[in-house]
């Protein structure tokens, strides 16, 4: 695990994007992966200033995140692809769909979703820039912190409700890559300022959101009001009891709630 891979790409079929989160890479989205590659040409890059995946140019910002996927999407051939997002990677896929690069957009609890003036995306940025301090601190002990199923559940309990399905090696691969993501921490510390908007009337393709209802990062519903107002009329799926990464708790229904969305 000392180098991280910058993206996965198999399957056939009409092209689809796989969108990881916060601190995160490509290798979040594996539960799902083999199912959605059965009907899709499936491409999963990590994003820009995360391990592994490609550098910015300039200063960290939500913009040059997006910018960089859609370099990505454009070496792979991928004009539009149906994409489908978690957390920052759902916010990076409503953005995508608003500079018309989606064929479908599905959005697992994408950032961004604040009402303006919501405290919680203070306390959010807050959350990374401690939970960040705290992952350096561990890094360098993660074999005898992932040892114990008590270790690895404390390790990820803000990305699951279920930790005893992540292996040791998984939850290693979490801690290393957050504790790698030295410009993306700048994302979280600027990120209060920055605009998260998303222009609604730019978007054409279908759009689904889903939301675990025990999501411990972006809160349901306070952290999904911006959405819930500009798309009322699109398609919500809510998960009883999911956590922030339903691809982890529930892959097979969340494949399935992909797949049924991006078919013809």
């Amino acid at each position: 695990m000392s180098e991280f891979t910058p993206f996965h790409r198999g399957g056939s079929g009409s092209p689809l994007v796989l969108l990881h989160g916060f601190t995160g890479t490509w290798h979040i989205w594996e539960p799902v992966i083999a199912a959605l590659e059965a009907e899709h040409d499936v491409f999963v890059p990590t994003l820009p200033a995360h391990a592994g995946g490609p550098e910015l140019t300039g200063e960290p910002s939500l913009r040059a995140v997006v910018d960089g996927i859609e370099t990505l999407m454009d070496e792979q051939g991928f004009e539009t692809a149906h994409i489908v997002g978690n957390s920052l990677g759902g916010y990076v896929t409503m953005d995508l769909a608003a500079r018309g690069r989606a064929r479908s957009a599905v959005a697992i609890a994408p950032a961004g979703g604040w009402a303006v003036g919501d405290p919680g995306l203070d306390e959010t940025m807050d959350l990374f820039q401690e939970m960040d301090r705290q992952i350096r601190v561990a890094a360098p002990n993660v074999d005898a912190l992932v040892r114990t199923p008590e270790g690895r559940a404390r390790t990820v309990q803000f990305l699951t409700e279920h930790p005893e399905v992540m292996s040791p090696e998984q939850v290693t691969r979490i801690v290393l890559a957050a504790a790698r993501c030295t410009d993306a921490v700048e994302l979280a510390e600027t990120g209060g300022g920055e605009d998260w908007s998303i222009d609604a009337a730019q978007i054409e393709c279908p759009v689904r959101f889903i939301w675990g209802t025990s999501d411990r990062i972006l809160t349901w519903p306070t952290a999904a009001v911006r959405y819930r107002e500009s798309f009322p009329h699109v398609d919500w799926v809510l998960l009883d009891g999911v956590g922030h990464c339903p691809q982890v708790d529930v892959p097979i229904e969340t494949a399935q709630l992909i797949l049924d969305f991006t078919r013809p």
